[in-house]
C-alpha cells in the first residue's frame, strides 16, 4: 500500500462564529494572520506530526516557503529539526526510533532535546 506524505496530516478547526476571536496584535505574534482567527471567522488547517521530534505543526495556509521535508524517511518535518538536520554531526533517527531504544533498556536520555536528544549507552 502506497501513502502519500499528506496521508500523515490531521486537521486543526477554530470556530470563532460565536466568540469575539483573537485580538489582532495577539494573532499575529501567535503567527496568524489576523483575519483568520477573527471575530466570526472559521479558521481550518491541516495539521504536520514531525516524525523527528514527535512535535505538531499547524500549516499556515497562507505560507510561501517551501514545507521542509526528510528525504531519509520520506516525511514532512517542522522547521526546528530541519534546521538541526543540516548539522553536520547530525545522526537520523525518528522519535519512534528513540522510543525503541530508550525502551530496550539499552540507552537512555540523558539530555537534548527530542529534535537533537543526547543518548547513552547503559551497563547492559
Amino acid at each position: 500500500m502506497i501513502f502519500s506524505k499528506k496521508s500523515h496530516f490531521g486537521e486543526a478547526f477554530c470556530d470563532h462564529r460565536a466568540s469575539p476571536g483573537i485580538p489582532a496584535h495577539l494573532a499575529a505574534r501567535l503567527g496568524y494572520h489576523p483575519s483568520q482567527v477573527a471575530e466570526g471567522a472559521v479558521f481550518e488547517a491541516p495539521v504536520l506530526g514531525c516524525p523527528h521530534c514527535g512535535g505538531s505543526v499547524i500549516l499556515n495556509p497562507l505560507r510561501t516557503r517551501e514545507r521542509a521535508h526528510c528525504y531519509q524517511c520520506d516525511r514532512y518535518i517542522c522547521d526546528g529539526c530541519d534546521a538541526i538536520r543540516h548539522e553536520p554531526d547530525y545522526v537520523h533517527r525518528t522519535i519512534q526510533q528513540v522510543k525503541e531504544l530508550v525502551a530496550s533498556g539499552k540507552y537512555v536520555m540523558v539530555g537534548g532535546t527530542m529534535s537533537r536528544p543526547v543518548l547513552m549507552r547503559t551497563g547492559e
